[in-house]
């Protein structure tokens, strides 16, 4: 089989699929994140606690029965997914979009968390004096906070994004490991284990996933670390 840089087509195809699938796992669930970190850290209200353990709920169950719970609930015969598929014909189990979904939700407790610890350093007061010359809460948020979490925001979202790169259990429950399809980096890894001779294959894709989650580690310190000189103004 023909490859390049020493990959296989399969095994290109897992890699950009696993890119694909984290981006866009990270890229839809942020704003939800900030929103989410942003209730926990400066609200009160009731179900707060509830609230927050099922944000943190799938750092504690077993991926594979996060797999299940989507599968059940987004499968084409259940409630979400059904109506999805009728209404809309949107199909998540079975399709890389349900592989993003997976890897979300995976990774959501992460980014909320770390989005979280951000808004909780920030003063209340600077708030509070921007609220006291007229601005409105959003205005506050948009001009005073968002621009001293930006470093949270930029951490949780590469730390989400790391962490749906190297998603395994809910995926491969919610849909499957086609190759081509929704086969990502740690399915193909896996699939390869189990075959005779597919030791190399696991070993190159197994380097590569180890050295795009270092970038992404070293990516989030040195724009976390350049954010924060210029909010600093340093």
């Amino acid at each position: 089989m023909d490859s390049t840089f020493g990959l296989t087509p399969q095994e290109w195809q897992a890699v950009a699929l696993s890119l694909r699938v984290s981006l866009w796992a990270t890229v839809v669930s942020l704003p939800f994140g900030v929103a989410v970190a942003y209730l926990l850290a400066r609200r009160q209200f009731w179900g707060k606690q509830l609230l927050n353990g099922l944000v943190h709920l799938p750092l504690i169950l077993p991926p594979v029965v996060t797999g299940y719970i989507l599968l059940m609930g987004f499968g084409r015969r259940g409630p979400v997914g059904g109506f999805l598929d009728d209404c809309c014909g949107i199909v998540l189990a079975f399709r890389w979009t349900g592989a993003a979904l997976a890897a979300a939700i995976m990774a959501f407790p992460l980014m909320v968390r770390a989005i979280r610890l951000a808004i909780e350093a920030v003063d209340p007061k600077l708030e509070q004096v921007a609220g006291t010359l007229g601005a409105n809460g959003a205005w506050v948020f948009l001009t005073v906070t968002l621009p001293l979490i930006l470093p949270g925001i930029v951490a949780g979202a590469i730390l989400a994004f790391a962490k749906a790169m190297g998603e395994f259990g809910a995926t491969i429950t919610f849909v499957s490991n086609i190759p081509g399809q929704t086969q990502t980096l740690p399915s193909a890894i896996y699939s390869f284990l189990q075959v005779p001779g597919g030791e190399g294959a696991a070993l190159r894709l197994v380097l590569i996933a180890v050295g795009i989650a270092m970038v992404a580690l070293v990516v989030s310190e040195w724009v976390g670390r350049t954010i924060a000189r210029r909010i600093a103004g340093i």
